[in-house]
């Protein structure tokens, strides 16, 4: 009897040990079982360099979501870029969607200024303005090898 005791204890504490580690899987992979608390944004921009599947998009500095895809939209030669947006998160018709560098030569994530306009961006509908900050490699590449005028009047 005590053999059945001790046996179904441990019993216990695998089962439970086998749920602890699907919630921390379920938590740490952003995976949600009973419904979404997301829902997508689109933007289209020129380039995309060194944007990311995974990069986090911020409004006002908060992080409300992450990249979810990059794809190219061959007919207007621009990038689509699907995002994930929290739930509650109000995102409004005039928006600008801007790509940034967290620091001087940090990662790429994307900024939007969310408008206020009135007309709330429904999910699926598309960021209309988009601005893409020039690759500070290519600025420093350019003046390193002269390309770039040194403000000299003639």
């Amino acid at each position: 009897m005590k053999k059945y005791k001790i046996e179904t204890t441990v019993g216990i504490f695998v089962v439970i040990g086998f749920l602890c580690i699907g919630y921390i899987t379920l938590k740490l992979g952003e995976v949600s079982v009973f419904g979404t608390h997301s829902y997508p944004l689109y933007a289209r921009f020129t380039s995309v360099s060194g944007l990311r599947v995974g990069s986090p998009v911020d409004v006002l500095g908060l992080e409300v979501g992450r990249v979810e895809k990059l794809s190219i939209d061959q007919s207007r030669q621009v990038v689509v870029a699907e995002m994930k947006i929290k739930k509650g998160t109000k995102i409004y018709a005039d928006a600008i969607a801007s790509i940034k560098t967290s620091g001087l030569i940090g990662d790429k994530y994307v900024q939007i200024d969310p408008g206020g306009s009135g007309n709330i961006l429904k999910p699926g509908d598309i960021i209309p303005e988009t601005t893409v900050q020039p690759d500070i490699e290519d600025i420093i590449g350019k003046y390193a090898f002269g390309d770039i005028s040194k403000g000299k009047k003639d």
